[in-house]
Protein backbone atom coordinates (compact mmCIF):
# COMPACT_ATOMS: atom_id res chain seq x y z
CA UNK A 1 0.00 0.00 0.00
CA UNK A 2 2.49 2.69 0.63
CA UNK A 3 4.61 1.94 -2.37
CA UNK A 4 1.57 1.51 -4.54
CA UNK A 5 0.36 5.81 -2.27
CA UNK A 6 4.40 6.65 -3.05
CA UNK A 7 3.91 5.41 -7.12
CA UNK A 8 1.18 7.34 -6.97
CA UNK A 9 2.46 10.57 -5.62
CA UNK A 10 5.79 10.49 -8.03
CA UNK A 11 3.26 9.80 -11.05
CA UNK A 12 1.05 13.02 -10.34
CA UNK A 13 3.96 15.03 -9.50
CA UNK A 14 5.82 14.11 -12.56
CA UNK A 15 2.71 15.09 -14.52
CA UNK A 16 2.28 18.30 -12.94
CA UNK A 17 5.70 19.19 -13.87
CA UNK A 18 5.55 17.50 -17.26
CA UNK A 19 1.99 19.82 -17.71
CA UNK A 20 3.75 23.27 -16.29
CA UNK A 21 6.85 22.81 -18.75
CA UNK A 22 4.54 22.34 -21.46
CA UNK A 23 2.21 25.08 -20.48
CA UNK A 24 6.22 27.27 -20.45
CA UNK A 25 6.86 26.02 -23.23
CA UNK A 26 4.02 27.17 -25.41
CA UNK A 27 3.97 30.84 -23.80
CA UNK A 28 6.75 31.25 -24.35
CA UNK A 29 6.56 30.28 -27.84
CA UNK A 30 3.73 32.73 -27.80
CA UNK A 31 5.51 35.71 -26.58
CA UNK A 32 8.48 34.96 -29.02
CA UNK A 33 5.27 35.23 -32.11
CA UNK A 34 4.17 38.23 -30.33
CA UNK A 35 7.67 40.31 -30.91
CA UNK A 36 6.65 41.09 -34.57
CA UNK A 37 3.64 43.29 -32.03
CA UNK A 38 5.22 44.54 -29.37
CA UNK A 39 8.75 43.99 -27.47
CA UNK A 40 9.10 42.78 -23.51
CA UNK A 41 11.34 41.78 -20.74
CA UNK A 42 11.76 38.50 -20.24
CA UNK A 43 8.47 37.32 -18.83
CA UNK A 44 6.81 33.92 -17.18
CA UNK A 45 3.24 32.44 -16.80
CA UNK A 46 1.19 34.20 -14.44
CA UNK A 47 3.94 36.52 -12.77
CA UNK A 48 4.62 38.00 -15.75
CA UNK A 49 8.29 40.10 -15.35
CA UNK A 50 8.01 40.11 -11.86
CA UNK A 51 11.29 38.20 -11.26
CA UNK A 52 13.34 40.38 -14.03
CA UNK A 53 11.74 43.76 -12.53
CA UNK A 54 12.61 42.91 -9.20
CA UNK A 55 15.88 41.81 -10.16
CA UNK A 56 16.30 45.49 -11.51
CA UNK A 57 14.61 47.40 -9.36
CA UNK A 58 17.80 49.18 -8.19
CA UNK A 59 18.81 49.95 -11.69
CA UNK A 60 15.36 50.68 -13.07
CA UNK A 61 15.87 53.52 -15.04
CA UNK A 62 18.96 51.70 -17.05
CA UNK A 63 17.25 48.71 -17.59
CA UNK A 64 14.43 50.39 -18.93
CA UNK A 65 16.68 52.23 -21.31
CA UNK A 66 18.27 49.56 -22.61
CA UNK A 67 14.82 46.91 -22.98
CA UNK A 68 13.91 50.67 -25.32
CA UNK A 69 16.77 50.75 -27.39
CA UNK A 70 16.83 46.65 -28.12
CA UNK A 71 12.87 47.24 -29.24
CA UNK A 72 12.53 48.21 -32.77
CA UNK A 73 9.46 50.76 -32.47
CA UNK A 74 11.39 52.44 -28.68
CA UNK A 75 8.13 51.10 -26.95
CA UNK A 76 8.24 47.69 -24.77
CA UNK A 77 4.78 45.97 -23.04
CA UNK A 78 5.20 44.84 -19.48
CA UNK A 79 3.08 42.16 -17.36
CA UNK A 80 3.72 42.26 -13.70
CA UNK A 81 1.98 40.10 -11.23
CA UNK A 82 0.22 42.70 -8.78
CA UNK A 83 0.42 45.39 -10.83
CA UNK A 84 -1.58 46.83 -14.51
CA UNK A 85 -0.32 46.10 -18.03
CA UNK A 86 2.33 48.91 -18.64
CA UNK A 87 2.90 50.50 -22.16
CA UNK A 88 6.46 52.24 -21.56
CA UNK A 89 7.55 53.84 -24.54
CA UNK A 90 9.96 56.46 -25.76
CA UNK A 91 8.59 57.26 -29.15
CA UNK A 92 7.72 61.00 -29.64
CA UNK A 93 4.87 59.47 -31.80
CA UNK A 94 3.39 57.43 -28.93
CA UNK A 95 4.25 60.26 -26.82
CA UNK A 96 1.79 63.11 -28.86
CA UNK A 97 -0.93 60.53 -29.09
CA UNK A 98 -1.76 59.84 -26.06
CA UNK A 99 -0.97 64.08 -24.56
CA UNK A 100 -1.96 65.50 -27.32
CA UNK A 101 -4.04 63.97 -30.28
CA UNK A 102 -5.74 61.15 -27.74
CA UNK A 103 -5.53 63.15 -25.02
CA UNK A 104 -8.94 62.81 -23.24
CA UNK A 105 -8.43 59.10 -23.86
CA UNK A 106 -5.20 59.32 -21.35
CA UNK A 107 -6.31 60.65 -18.48
CA UNK A 108 -4.42 60.33 -14.68
CA UNK A 109 -6.72 57.63 -14.42
CA UNK A 110 -7.30 56.56 -10.86
CA UNK A 111 -4.45 54.09 -10.46
CA UNK A 112 -2.29 57.13 -10.31
CA UNK A 113 -4.64 59.68 -8.35
CA UNK A 114 -4.60 56.81 -5.77
CA UNK A 115 -0.50 56.59 -5.38
CA UNK A 116 -0.40 60.49 -4.88
CA UNK A 117 -3.92 60.83 -3.67
CA UNK A 118 -2.90 61.42 0.28
CA UNK A 119 -0.53 63.56 -0.66
CA UNK A 120 -2.06 66.19 -4.04
CA UNK A 121 -5.45 65.05 -3.26
CA UNK A 122 -7.88 66.90 -5.75
CA UNK A 123 -4.87 69.68 -7.10
CA UNK A 124 -4.16 70.10 -10.27
CA UNK A 125 -1.86 67.39 -11.10
CA UNK A 126 -3.61 64.50 -10.05
CA UNK A 127 -7.23 65.30 -11.17
CA UNK A 128 -8.65 65.20 -14.51
CA UNK A 129 -11.65 66.61 -16.72
CA UNK A 130 -13.57 69.47 -15.49
CA UNK A 131 -12.00 70.01 -11.88
CA UNK A 132 -8.61 70.06 -14.10
CA UNK A 133 -10.14 72.08 -16.72
CA UNK A 134 -11.24 74.19 -14.23
CA UNK A 135 -7.93 74.39 -12.07
CA UNK A 136 -6.00 74.56 -15.22
CA UNK A 137 -7.68 77.90 -16.50
CA UNK A 138 -7.29 79.94 -12.94
CA UNK A 139 -3.81 78.71 -13.25
CA UNK A 140 -3.62 79.98 -16.34
CA UNK A 141 -4.44 83.25 -15.88
CA UNK A 142 -2.45 83.80 -12.95
CA UNK A 143 0.69 82.69 -14.56
CA UNK A 144 0.13 85.04 -17.59
CA UNK A 145 0.03 87.90 -15.54
CA UNK A 146 2.55 90.72 -16.04
CA UNK A 147 2.59 91.50 -12.21
CA UNK A 148 3.03 87.74 -11.26
CA UNK A 149 5.94 87.70 -13.60
CA UNK A 150 7.69 90.49 -11.83
CA UNK A 151 6.79 89.50 -8.41
CA UNK A 152 8.79 86.32 -9.23
CA UNK A 153 11.78 88.23 -10.44
CA UNK A 154 11.90 90.78 -7.42
CA UNK A 155 11.99 87.76 -4.88
CA UNK A 156 14.30 86.55 -7.21
CA UNK A 157 16.64 89.07 -6.79
CA UNK A 158 16.13 89.50 -2.75
CA UNK A 159 17.06 86.06 -2.12
CA UNK A 160 19.47 85.27 -4.39
CA UNK A 161 21.39 89.01 -3.98
CA UNK A 162 20.68 89.13 0.18
CA UNK A 163 21.03 85.65 1.21
CA UNK A 164 22.44 83.21 -1.31
CA UNK A 165 25.75 85.22 -2.55
CA UNK A 166 26.53 86.25 1.36
CA UNK A 167 26.26 82.11 1.81
CA UNK A 168 28.34 81.68 -0.88
CA UNK A 169 30.78 84.20 -0.19
CA UNK A 170 31.22 82.83 3.64
CA UNK A 171 31.43 79.38 2.25
CA UNK A 172 34.92 80.48 0.06
CA UNK A 173 36.20 82.61 2.66
CA UNK A 174 36.22 79.92 5.39
CA UNK A 175 36.75 76.76 2.75
CA UNK A 176 33.59 75.25 4.07
CA UNK A 177 32.04 72.38 2.31
CA UNK A 178 28.47 73.05 1.26
CA UNK A 179 25.63 70.50 -0.32
CA UNK A 180 25.42 72.43 -3.42
CA UNK A 181 22.17 70.35 -4.23
CA UNK A 182 20.91 71.14 -0.57
CA UNK A 183 21.32 74.96 -0.67
CA UNK A 184 19.31 75.11 -4.03
CA UNK A 185 16.63 72.97 -2.53
CA UNK A 186 16.77 75.62 -0.01
CA UNK A 187 16.59 78.63 -2.40
CA UNK A 188 13.74 77.25 -4.46
CA UNK A 189 11.81 76.36 -1.50
CA UNK A 190 11.96 79.87 -0.21
CA UNK A 191 11.09 81.11 -3.24
CA UNK A 192 8.07 79.17 -3.92
CA UNK A 193 6.68 79.94 -0.48
CA UNK A 194 7.25 83.66 -1.47
CA UNK A 195 5.28 83.20 -4.63
CA UNK A 196 2.55 81.09 -4.18
CA UNK A 197 1.96 81.84 -0.26
CA UNK A 198 3.62 84.72 0.46
CA UNK A 199 5.40 83.49 2.99
CA UNK A 200 9.63 83.66 3.58
CA UNK A 201 10.57 80.67 5.46
CA UNK A 202 13.94 81.42 5.45
CA UNK A 203 15.73 78.14 4.91
CA UNK A 204 18.64 79.85 3.39
CA UNK A 205 19.71 81.17 6.74
CA UNK A 206 22.62 78.19 7.94
CA UNK A 207 22.29 79.10 11.33
CA UNK A 208 18.78 78.05 11.69
CA UNK A 209 17.37 74.23 11.85
CA UNK A 210 15.87 72.84 8.51
CA UNK A 211 12.05 73.95 9.04
CA UNK A 212 10.37 70.74 9.85
CA UNK A 213 7.91 71.57 7.03
CA UNK A 214 10.83 70.78 4.73
CA UNK A 215 11.44 67.71 6.30
CA UNK A 216 7.54 66.99 6.08
CA UNK A 217 7.68 67.74 1.95
CA UNK A 218 10.79 65.04 1.64
CA UNK A 219 9.36 62.23 3.72
CA UNK A 220 5.89 62.85 2.05
CA UNK A 221 7.72 62.59 -1.39
CA UNK A 222 9.06 59.62 -1.00
CA UNK A 223 6.95 57.70 0.59
CA UNK A 224 4.34 58.09 -2.38
CA UNK A 225 6.91 58.01 -5.30
CA UNK A 226 8.11 54.72 -4.00
CA UNK A 227 4.50 53.26 -3.70
CA UNK A 228 4.32 53.32 -7.51
CA UNK A 229 7.69 51.04 -8.07
CA UNK A 230 6.33 48.66 -5.08
CA UNK A 231 7.11 45.07 -6.93
CA UNK A 232 3.52 44.24 -5.58
CA UNK A 233 1.32 47.04 -6.06
CA UNK A 234 -1.15 45.84 -3.02
CA UNK A 235 1.90 46.52 -0.70
CA UNK A 236 0.83 49.75 0.20
CA UNK A 237 -2.44 49.58 0.57
CA UNK A 238 -2.16 46.87 3.04
CA UNK A 239 0.23 48.42 4.74
CA UNK A 240 -2.24 52.14 4.30
CA UNK A 241 -5.07 49.89 5.68
CA UNK A 242 -3.17 48.26 8.79
CA UNK A 243 -1.70 51.45 9.32
CA UNK A 244 1.82 50.57 9.30
CA UNK A 245 5.23 51.46 8.62
CA UNK A 246 6.06 54.04 5.69
CA UNK A 247 2.32 54.13 5.42
CA UNK A 248 1.64 55.46 8.92
CA UNK A 249 4.35 57.85 8.46
CA UNK A 250 3.10 59.06 5.49
CA UNK A 251 -0.20 59.38 7.20
CA UNK A 252 1.59 62.18 9.50
CA UNK A 253 3.53 63.82 7.34
CA UNK A 254 0.44 64.78 4.79
CA UNK A 255 -1.25 66.20 7.98
CA UNK A 256 1.80 67.68 8.93
CA UNK A 257 1.82 69.63 5.12
CA UNK A 258 -1.88 70.34 4.98
CA UNK A 259 -1.94 71.96 8.42
CA UNK A 260 0.53 74.09 7.63
CA UNK A 261 -0.79 75.33 4.81
CA UNK A 262 -3.99 75.55 5.95
CA UNK A 263 -2.85 77.79 8.44
CA UNK A 264 -1.32 80.30 6.23
CA UNK A 265 -4.49 80.13 4.14
CA UNK A 266 -7.19 81.05 7.02
CA UNK A 267 -4.71 83.74 8.17
CA UNK A 268 -4.18 85.16 4.42
CA UNK A 269 -8.30 85.82 4.47
CA UNK A 270 -7.70 86.84 7.88
CA UNK A 271 -5.36 89.39 6.28
CA UNK A 272 -7.01 90.32 3.56
CA UNK A 273 -10.59 91.15 5.36
CA UNK A 274 -8.20 93.35 7.47
CA UNK A 275 -6.66 95.21 4.85
CA UNK A 276 -9.76 95.31 1.80
CA UNK A 277 -10.62 98.90 2.68
CA UNK A 278 -6.67 100.05 2.94
CA UNK A 279 -5.92 100.60 -0.76
CA UNK A 280 -1.99 100.90 -0.26
CA UNK A 281 -1.76 97.28 0.81
CA UNK A 282 -3.85 96.06 -1.79
CA UNK A 283 -1.26 95.41 -4.63
CA UNK A 284 1.22 93.36 -2.28
CA UNK A 285 -1.79 91.76 -0.77
CA UNK A 286 -2.78 90.15 -4.30
CA UNK A 287 1.06 89.45 -5.71
CA UNK A 288 1.36 86.05 -4.33
CA UNK A 289 -0.25 83.35 -6.14
CA UNK A 290 -2.58 82.18 -3.06
CA UNK A 291 -4.54 85.66 -2.49
CA UNK A 292 -5.22 84.83 -6.41
CA UNK A 293 -7.13 82.07 -5.84
CA UNK A 294 -8.84 83.34 -2.79
CA UNK A 295 -10.08 86.21 -5.20
CA UNK A 296 -11.57 83.70 -7.61
CA UNK A 297 -13.41 81.94 -4.86
CA UNK A 298 -12.88 78.87 -4.48
CA UNK A 299 -12.99 76.31 -1.83
CA UNK A 300 -10.54 76.22 0.32
CA UNK A 301 -9.07 72.49 0.64
CA UNK A 302 -8.89 72.36 -3.19
CA UNK A 303 -7.20 75.74 -2.78
CA UNK A 304 -4.62 73.82 -0.22
CA UNK A 305 -4.18 71.23 -2.46
CA UNK A 306 -3.15 73.35 -5.37
CA UNK A 307 -0.72 74.88 -3.67
CA UNK A 308 1.08 71.48 -2.73
CA UNK A 309 1.31 70.86 -6.33
CA UNK A 310 2.44 73.91 -7.27
CA UNK A 311 5.32 74.00 -4.10
CA UNK A 312 6.24 70.63 -5.25
CA UNK A 313 6.75 71.17 -9.16
CA UNK A 314 8.06 74.54 -8.10
CA UNK A 315 10.80 73.68 -5.53
CA UNK A 316 12.21 70.24 -6.52
CA UNK A 317 12.12 70.39 -10.53
CA UNK A 318 14.30 73.51 -10.29
CA UNK A 319 16.34 72.87 -8.09
CA UNK A 320 17.26 69.67 -9.66
CA UNK A 321 17.66 70.51 -12.77
CA UNK A 322 20.26 73.47 -11.60
CA UNK A 323 21.88 70.74 -9.33
CA UNK A 324 22.96 68.77 -12.57
CA UNK A 325 23.96 71.47 -14.82
CA UNK A 326 26.05 72.56 -11.73
CA UNK A 327 27.52 69.28 -11.94
CA UNK A 328 28.11 69.12 -15.84
CA UNK A 329 29.64 72.59 -15.79
CA UNK A 330 32.42 71.20 -13.21
CA UNK A 331 33.73 68.80 -16.11
CA UNK A 332 33.10 71.61 -19.03
CA UNK A 333 34.50 74.52 -18.41
CA UNK A 334 34.94 75.87 -21.58
CA UNK A 335 30.72 75.81 -21.81
CA UNK A 336 30.99 77.31 -18.27
CA UNK A 337 33.04 80.57 -19.26
CA UNK A 338 30.40 80.67 -22.10
CA UNK A 339 27.43 81.30 -20.08
CA UNK A 340 29.35 83.81 -17.72
CA UNK A 341 30.57 85.57 -20.87
CA UNK A 342 27.07 85.71 -22.09
CA UNK A 343 25.78 87.01 -18.75
CA UNK A 344 28.14 89.34 -18.53
CA UNK A 345 27.55 90.87 -22.23
CA UNK A 346 23.95 91.39 -20.75
CA UNK A 347 24.74 92.96 -17.47
CA UNK A 348 25.43 97.11 -17.09
CA UNK A 349 26.79 96.37 -13.68
CA UNK A 350 30.13 96.78 -12.32
CA UNK A 351 31.48 92.86 -11.99
CA UNK A 352 32.38 93.45 -8.34
CA UNK A 353 29.09 94.47 -7.22
CA UNK A 354 27.36 91.66 -4.97
CA UNK A 355 23.35 93.24 -5.26
CA UNK A 356 21.09 94.13 -8.05
CA UNK A 357 22.66 92.73 -11.42
CA UNK A 358 19.92 94.44 -12.85
CA UNK A 359 18.33 91.02 -14.48
CA UNK A 360 15.04 92.29 -15.52
CA UNK A 361 12.84 89.78 -17.57
CA UNK A 362 14.13 91.04 -20.90
CA UNK A 363 17.02 90.54 -20.33
CA UNK A 364 16.79 87.12 -18.77
CA UNK A 365 14.86 86.16 -21.83
CA UNK A 366 17.97 86.84 -23.98
CA UNK A 367 20.42 84.54 -22.13
CA UNK A 368 19.95 81.72 -25.02
CA UNK A 369 23.11 79.76 -24.38
CA UNK A 370 22.43 79.19 -20.72
CA UNK A 371 18.70 78.32 -21.67
CA UNK A 372 20.38 75.80 -24.07
CA UNK A 373 22.54 74.44 -21.37
CA UNK A 374 19.68 73.66 -19.10
CA UNK A 375 17.65 71.99 -22.03
CA UNK A 376 20.98 69.65 -22.34
CA UNK A 377 20.93 69.05 -19.05
CA UNK A 378 17.62 68.25 -18.14
CA UNK A 379 17.11 65.79 -21.96
CA UNK A 380 20.15 63.81 -19.57
CA UNK A 381 18.95 64.34 -15.83
CA UNK A 382 15.37 64.90 -15.89
CA UNK A 383 13.75 66.63 -13.27
CA UNK A 384 10.58 63.87 -14.26
CA UNK A 385 12.05 60.66 -15.10
CA UNK A 386 8.61 59.17 -16.14
CA UNK A 387 5.16 60.01 -16.29
CA UNK A 388 2.50 57.48 -16.59
CA UNK A 389 -1.66 57.97 -18.04
CA UNK A 390 -4.45 54.92 -17.76
CA UNK A 391 -6.02 54.17 -20.89
CA UNK A 392 -9.88 55.53 -20.79
CA UNK A 393 -10.82 52.99 -23.43
CA UNK A 394 -9.06 50.24 -26.05
CA UNK A 395 -6.48 52.21 -28.66
CA UNK A 396 -3.80 51.47 -30.92
CA UNK A 397 -0.64 53.99 -30.49
CA UNK A 398 0.92 54.98 -33.72
CA UNK A 399 4.08 52.17 -33.97
CA UNK A 400 0.92 49.29 -33.48
CA UNK A 401 0.84 48.80 -30.13
CA UNK A 402 -2.34 47.83 -29.09
CA UNK A 403 -3.56 49.53 -26.22
CA UNK A 404 -6.42 47.91 -23.94
CA UNK A 405 -8.50 49.87 -21.73
CA UNK A 406 -6.96 50.03 -18.36
CA UNK A 407 -3.64 50.03 -19.20
CA UNK A 408 -1.01 52.11 -17.72
CA UNK A 409 0.80 53.80 -20.84
CA UNK A 410 3.70 55.24 -19.72
CA UNK A 411 6.17 57.84 -21.73
CA UNK A 412 9.98 58.04 -20.34
CA UNK A 413 12.09 61.20 -20.99
CA UNK A 414 15.07 59.57 -19.01
CA UNK A 415 14.84 57.29 -21.74
CA UNK A 416 14.15 59.40 -24.47
CA UNK A 417 17.25 61.78 -23.84
CA UNK A 418 19.42 58.92 -24.44
CA UNK A 419 18.08 57.28 -27.70
CA UNK A 420 20.10 57.39 -30.32
CA UNK A 421 17.06 57.63 -33.04
CA UNK A 422 16.23 60.85 -31.32
CA UNK A 423 19.61 62.63 -30.50
CA UNK A 424 22.31 60.75 -32.82
CA UNK A 425 25.47 58.54 -31.73
CA UNK A 426 26.77 61.70 -29.07
CA UNK A 427 23.41 61.50 -27.15
CA UNK A 428 25.31 60.81 -24.27
CA UNK A 429 27.56 63.71 -24.57
CA UNK A 430 26.96 67.13 -23.03
CA UNK A 431 26.09 69.42 -25.99
CA UNK A 432 24.49 72.70 -25.68
CA UNK A 433 25.68 73.12 -29.12
CA UNK A 434 22.73 70.75 -29.99
CA UNK A 435 19.75 73.11 -29.37
CA UNK A 436 21.46 75.84 -31.92
CA UNK A 437 20.40 76.37 -35.53
CA UNK A 438 22.54 78.78 -37.45
CA UNK A 439 23.40 80.70 -34.54
CA UNK A 440 19.53 80.66 -33.75
CA UNK A 441 18.21 78.47 -30.82
CA UNK A 442 15.96 76.13 -32.56
CA UNK A 443 12.08 74.75 -31.50
CA UNK A 444 12.81 71.09 -30.49
CA UNK A 445 9.13 69.13 -30.40
CA UNK A 446 7.42 68.85 -27.00
CA UNK A 447 6.82 65.17 -27.64
CA UNK A 448 10.59 64.77 -28.10
CA UNK A 449 11.63 66.32 -25.32
CA UNK A 450 8.82 66.20 -23.17
CA UNK A 451 10.23 67.62 -19.42
CA UNK A 452 7.16 69.92 -19.13
CA UNK A 453 5.10 67.72 -20.63
CA UNK A 454 3.22 68.46 -23.70
CA UNK A 455 -0.39 69.34 -25.19
CA UNK A 456 -3.03 70.00 -22.85
CA UNK A 457 -1.28 69.20 -20.14
CA UNK A 458 1.97 71.35 -20.52
CA UNK A 459 3.39 72.89 -17.54
CA UNK A 460 2.27 76.42 -17.08
CA UNK A 461 5.33 77.13 -15.13
CA UNK A 462 7.75 76.86 -17.75
CA UNK A 463 8.47 80.04 -18.72
CA UNK A 464 8.60 80.96 -14.79
CA UNK A 465 10.82 77.83 -14.28
CA UNK A 466 13.28 79.26 -16.77
CA UNK A 467 13.53 82.60 -15.46
CA UNK A 468 14.34 81.09 -11.98
CA UNK A 469 16.92 78.87 -12.98
CA UNK A 470 18.49 81.50 -15.72
CA UNK A 471 18.50 84.40 -12.98
CA UNK A 472 20.42 81.80 -9.90
CA UNK A 473 22.85 80.28 -12.49
CA UNK A 474 24.09 83.68 -14.50
CA UNK A 475 24.21 85.72 -11.02
CA UNK A 476 25.90 82.60 -9.34
CA UNK A 477 28.31 81.95 -11.69
CA UNK A 478 29.96 85.48 -12.31
CA UNK A 479 30.95 85.60 -8.65
CA UNK A 480 31.70 81.91 -8.15
CA UNK A 481 33.52 78.63 -8.94
CA UNK A 482 32.89 75.34 -7.54
CA UNK A 483 35.18 72.59 -7.71
CA UNK A 484 33.72 68.59 -6.44
CA UNK A 485 35.01 67.49 -2.68
CA UNK A 486 35.07 63.87 -5.27
CA UNK A 487 36.07 64.55 -8.42
CA UNK A 488 36.18 60.84 -9.21
CA UNK A 489 32.44 59.73 -8.09
CA UNK A 490 29.90 59.59 -10.95
CA UNK A 491 26.60 60.74 -9.11
CA UNK A 492 23.33 58.36 -8.82
CA UNK A 493 20.39 60.09 -10.75
CA UNK A 494 17.54 58.74 -8.17
CA UNK A 495 14.17 59.12 -9.59
CA UNK A 496 11.31 59.85 -7.19
CA UNK A 497 8.63 62.44 -7.85
CA UNK A 498 11.34 64.57 -8.59
CA UNK A 499 14.99 63.26 -9.82
CA UNK A 500 17.81 64.22 -7.00
CA UNK A 501 21.55 63.08 -6.58
CA UNK A 502 21.93 60.87 -4.36
CA UNK A 503 24.27 62.23 -1.54
CA UNK A 504 23.98 65.52 -2.81
CA UNK A 505 26.74 67.61 -4.70
CA UNK A 506 29.65 68.30 -2.19
CA UNK A 507 31.08 71.37 -3.33
CA UNK A 508 34.39 73.92 -2.33
CA UNK A 509 34.00 77.13 -3.50
CA UNK A 510 36.17 79.77 -4.30
CA UNK A 511 35.30 83.66 -5.49
CA UNK A 512 35.99 84.40 -9.42
CA UNK A 513 38.58 87.22 -9.62
CA UNK A 514 37.46 90.13 -12.20
CA UNK A 515 38.50 89.35 -15.53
Amino acid sequence: MIYFTMSLFLLLSTSLWAFFLLYLCIFKFYCFSRKRFYYSPSSYPFIGCLISFYKNRRRLLTWYTDLLSDSPTQTIVMHRLGSRRTILTANPANVEHMLKTNFLNYPKGKPFTDILGDLLGCGIFNVDGDLWSTQRKLASHAFSAKSLREFVVKTLEDEVHFRLIPLLHNAARTNAVLDLQDVLGRLAFDTVCKVTLGTDEQCLDMSRPIPEIVKAFDVATAISARRAVTPLYLTWKVKRMLNLGSEKKLKQVVQTVHEWISNIIHNKVLNNNDNKDRNHNQTQNNSDLLSRLLSAGLNEEVIRDMIVSFIMAGRDTTSAAMTWLFWLLTNHRNIEQTIINEATSLSDHDYSKTTSLGYGYEELKDMKYLKACLCESMRLYPPVAWDSKHAAAADILPDGTQVRKGDRVTYFPYGMGRMEELWGKDRLEFKPERWFQNGELKTVSAFKFPVFQAGPRMCLGTEMAFIQMKYVMATVLKRFEFRRVSENNEPVFVPLLTAHMAGGLKVYVRERTEQ
